[in-house]
């Protein structure tokens, strides 16, 4: 069964073509990067996937592991699509003010009584998955600081965490590391790809640098002008063929210092057969 199927999604705000009647499919445990220069459409996307938005449209239509999420511009499924997919932000999304802990253990909210999320009551199995989340995402040492008090990239992970807790079977990271040093960038990708490996989780993450996709992804999906133009091997991503697909635009999507980090090793995976895949020169 196919983890993530949009067909036909489309979405203008006023007179811009955000989402250009975009379909693709995304096989359970995937590990996908969907890259792209800054007005692309990659969060447009990534927000329809995830139940945050409405497509417009007859045709537009959104699945998740055979469930209807959305379709004619109409939300279906609502709880469920929330139940099989975590989003994880640029922005980390924690409450400062209360411990990371406690932030990992509001990944149960749509698991418990609402009354026990309310007044922030969690048993002990419930705090000891929240640890081990910690852990498995390396970071268990800071669990009872203040959010506030953690690095960006900490931040990051124990966001992670948090998803971990909450048991999703997709996992979509929209631009996680874009704030992040190289370094950083490096811990929490390799994160994400341990959970994809080790749990099988699907792994859709919208990547600003075409080197970590290159690294870390054996599938992307490049998008421009809210249409899909590219998706197949990332090791067909090289510097010259992303100058044909983007232009000029293409120099934000490549980063020196970060390529000269990883081998020339590239991962190898069937392309999606519903697109043609492009060949550079």
């Amino acid at each position: 069964m196919t983890a993530i199927k949009v067909s036909g999604l489309s979405k203008r705000y006023n007179r811009t073509l955000a989402l250009n009647n975009v379909s693709l499919e995304i096989e359970p445990g995937e590990m996908v990067a969907l890259i792209g220069a800054s007005g692309s459409g990659k969060s447009t996307l990534i927000r329809h996937i995830a139940g945050l938005e409405l497509g417009q449209g007859d045709s537009s239509r959104v699945e998740v592991f055979g469930d209807l999420v959305q379709a004619g511009g109409r939300a279906a499924n609502g709880s469920l699509n929330r139940g099989e997919v975590s989003v994880i932000f640029q922005q980390f999304n924690l409450v400062h003010r209360l411990s990371v802990l406690t932030n990992v253990l509001i990944g149960n909210l749509g698991r418990i009584p609402r009354w026990r999320g309310t007044l922030g009551l969690f048993n002990e199995l419930e705090k000891a998955k929240a640890r081990a989340a910690l852990t498995r995402v390396g970071i268990p040492q800071v669990a009872c600081q203040r959010a506030s008090t953690l690095s960006g990239g900490q931040q990051q992970r124990a966001a992670i965490a948090r998803t971990l807790v909450q048991s999703a079977r997709i996992l979509i990271a929209d631009e996680p590391i874009s704030s992040l040093d190289p370094a950083s960038a490096r811990r929490v990708m390799d994160v994400l790809a341990d959970i994809n490996r080790v749990d099988g989780i699907t792994v859709l993450v919208s990547l600003h640098q075409v080197e970590y996709a290159r690294h870390y992804c054996p599938r992307t999906i490049a998008m421009r002008d809210g249409s899909i133009v590219y998706d197949g091997p990332s090791s067909a991503l090289s510097n010259s063929f992303l100058s044909e697909l983007y232009g000029a635009a293409s120099e934000e999507l490549v980063l020196p210092d970060v390529a000269s980090t990883y081998p020339a090793d590239r991962h190898a995976v069937r392309a999606n057969p519903r697109l043609p895949v492009l060949q550079s020169a």
